[in-house]
């Protein structure tokens, strides 16, 4: 009788099919040496990854788009995580995430190696408006604004998109403060911009 074969029996028959690489695997393998180095070769990944730098461009489109998808990966959780764990609503609660929100951006050492080895390439990454991440950000932030508006606890005094627009760039300026204005960013910095979100909001300044 014959023996039936399955999908682990032959992967561990024939291991090079086993270990085939795939799009995935391209993307948390950058990602693993983003977090470590915060950098990233593209010929060493295709080499790691066993495929030629055809197939790897063929899955990620370039480098940038690579990049705002690590980035994306990072950022999407920490607001996800700030929404579920903020206290307050309307306004206060809208202030309450942007400042977490941007307080673990800050905190992030990867983040702060990033800047100061390549800051002008996260600059283009972050905040260019012809970047997938700026875009998504600017959604996410969006949903945020649509939700507490339609529930009646904030009243916007302006279009939800521009809003949501500034409020990233308002935190855009903390976290990119030492190329805008040539000071490390701090806390302080990041509670004036709290208040600046707060007014555009209009809520009244907590000073």
């Amino acid at each position: 009788m014959a023996r039936r074969k399955t999908p682990l029996s032959l992967a561990l028959a024939e291991p090079k099919l086993s270990q085939r690489a795939t799009p995935l695997d391209a993307f948390n393998l950058a990602k693993q040496s983003w977090l470590k180095t915060q950098r990233l070769n593209l010929g060493e990944l295709a080499e790691e990854l066993g495929v030629s730098r055809a197939t790897l461009f063929r899955w990620i489109g370039n480098k940038d788009l690579l990049m705002g998808e690590i980035m994306w990966s990072i950022y999407r959780p920490t607001v996800m995580q700030a929404r579920q764990q903020c206290l307050g609503s309307g306004v206060d609660y809208v202030v309450n995430v942007f400042r977490e929100v941007n307080t673990v951006i800050l905190n992030s050492q990867p983040m702060r190696n990033w800047l100061h080895a390549d800051g002008q390439y996260a600059l283009s990454i972050l905040s260019s408006k012809t970047s997938t991440f700026h875009e998504r950000m600017v959604q996410l932030n969006t949903e945020l604004l649509n939700n507490e508006t339609a529930k009646g606890l904030i009243e916007p005094a302006m279009n939800i998109d521009s809003l949501s627009y500034f409020m990233c760039r308002i935190g855009q300026a903390c976290i990119f403060s030492e190329m805008i204005l040539g000071q490390e960013p701090d806390l302080q910095q990041l509670e004036d911009a709290c208040t600046a979100v707060r007014i555009l909001l209009g809520g009244a300044s907590a000073r």
